[in-house]
């Protein structure tokens, strides 16, 4: 910005005082009043502009942060978490863009696609939204669900049963309307600690390529039960980890769910990790979320575990939902 010049009248005025100066032996110099520098409103405005732009393109071409606001994909994403998203692992299209400015389009700019396992963001064809869901069956897959369990090419998906996952009944996150953990309340049990938990039916599920991840599923629902279908060229079948709590690619019912296998280029990125998490205790007060905080899920990746897979390994068959 270029400084305005001095006016040298402000130390020399030709008028009846004097005017201020100080005194050496030998001279007398004027001293200058500071001069006052204007603010140029068009340039701070320019800068501002710029600093915005770079900010929306950082969170359209390589990464953005979002909230998780269902449960659909428990226990791996908890409501309240903050999370990472990648934009740039399967390439970019109109999804890529922050607050979905852009019209629907089958174009995608270094397409790629995701792995087995992958957390994907993607926009429903109903919705301008993202919702969060697992990749479970890439392109040319033949997949179908029986019984709750994936099975995908004509082979059951192995699922192994675990401990129970432990989720906090004190948690005071809210989904629509209704306590998050509610669907839960059955499986309430008292720890010798004396702390009460929700302990629902827990699974890990194992992809083809060694993907493996925990999943809940504690109903016989008509989602359990879906038709061997083929995932066409530039799709992937979605599903979420909560599976009798997820609107997800097995629900066809039109706004309801994904409507079967969804177009690559509805999926807008790759989620990375965890930053931090409220347990739904925080107030407006500041003071409040440190108390808020879930510090064992803050920097969490969520990337899948790979588990090394035997060549002719029976799958484990699941007996009921």
């Amino acid at each position: 910005m270029n400084s305005p010049r001095p006016d040298w009248r402000q130390g020399l005025r030709f008028n009846s005082r004097p005017a201020q100066t100080t005194r050496s032996a030998n001279s007398i110099e004027p001293i200058d009043a500071p001069a006052r520098e204007r603010v140029n409103w068009l340039q701070e405005a320019a800068g501002l502009a710029a600093m915005l732009l770079a900010v929306l393109a950082f969170h359209s071409l390589v990464a953005k942060p979002f909230y998780i606001p269902s449960g659909s994909m428990m226990p791996n994403l908890l409501v309240g978490d903050r999370l990472i998203v990648s934009k740039y692992p399967y390439g970019w299209s109109w999804v890529s863009a922050s607050f979905h400015v852009l019209p629907r389009s089958a174009t995608r700019v270094m397409a790629g696609t995701p792995e087995y396992g992958d957390i994907v963001i993607v926009s429903p064809p109903y919705a301008n939204e993202d919702w969060i869901k697992r990749v479970v069956a890439l392109p040319g897959d033949r997949i179908a669900v029986r019984r709750g369990q994936i099975i995908l090419n004509g082979e059951p998906v192995p699922q192994e049963v675990e401990p129970p996952i432990q989720l906090d009944t004190d948690d005071s996150q809210w989904c629509d309307g209704r306590p998050c953990l509610e669907a839960f309340e059955r499986f309430r049990v008292r720890l010798p600690s004396g702390r009460e938990v929700y302990e629902p039916p827990t699974w890990r599920e194992t992809l083809p390529n060694g993907a493996s991840y925990l999943v809940i599923d504690h109903l016989n629902q008509s989602l359990d039960n879906r038709p061997e279908i083929t995932v066409p060229a530039d799709h992937v079948f979605l599903m979420g980890d909560n599976r009798d709590h997820s609107a997800d690619s097995r629900e066809m019912r039109p706004g309801l769910g994904l409507g079967g296998p969804v177009p690559l280029a509805d999926v807008g990125g790759r989620a990375e990790f965890i930053t931090f998490s409220l347990d739904g205790s925080e107030s407006w007060n500041p003071l409040s979320w440190w108390s808020g905080l879930r510090t064992e899920r803050a920097w969490r990746t969520l990337r899948p575990v790979i588990r090394p897979v035997a060549a002719g390994e029976p799958a484990m068959q699941r007996m009921g939902g």
